[in-house]
């Protein structure tokens, strides 16, 4: 293909249109990554809510055994106390988890359900793209023979008479 005055123009809009097609692809795999780390960031809590209920239960039970040392032998009992306290943080633990397993279990499908999208739509973006792009192309070739046909008009004119 020859060089023209809009050679350049073509190449530019060619090679946009190839960068936003690469950023198409690149923003699905980002979004495809916050839902995955966002599902292992919930996972994960979990082991926060465990840690969170023993630290809770020992320091109760460190505060019961404070005070109990503090009075006088057989003043108070807090046998009680300490097995409320567990009982009682055992069942706000074990909502927090299954608390945390639905939302884990909805980001999980949540995932899988943007997966089959992302790969949906980028089959459409690289299909819209690839015609666009056979377009183009079409459009260039067009342009340049008309700049060929215009250039071989031009020197026809300037032979002398």
């Amino acid at each position: 293909m020859n060089q023209n005055p809009f050679t350049a123009v073509f190449d530019a809009q060619r090679t946009a249109l190839e960068q936003s097609q690469t950023l198409t692809h690149d923003a699905l795999e980002a979004q495809k990554s916050s839902i995955g780390a966002m599902a292992d960031a919930v996972e994960s809590s979990s082991v926060l809510v465990e840690s969170n209920a023993e630290l809770t239960k020992g320091a109760v039970h460190a505060y019961f055994d404070a005070l109990e040392s503090a009075m006088p032998e057989q003043a108070a009992e807090f046998d009680d106390f300490r097995a409320f306290v567990d009982e009682s943080v055992d069942s706000a633990t074990e909502a927090q988890a299954q608390s945390i397993e639905a939302v884990h279990e909805a980001l999980a499908e949540s995932e899988a359900a943007y997966d089959e999208f992302a790969a949906s739509y980028a089959e459409v973006v690289d299909t819209s793209f690839d015609a666009f792009l056979e377009a183009h192309e079409q459009v260039e070739e067009n342009v340049a023979a008309v700049a060929e046909n215009v250039e071989e008009a031009a020197d026809e004119m300037d032979v002398p008479a």
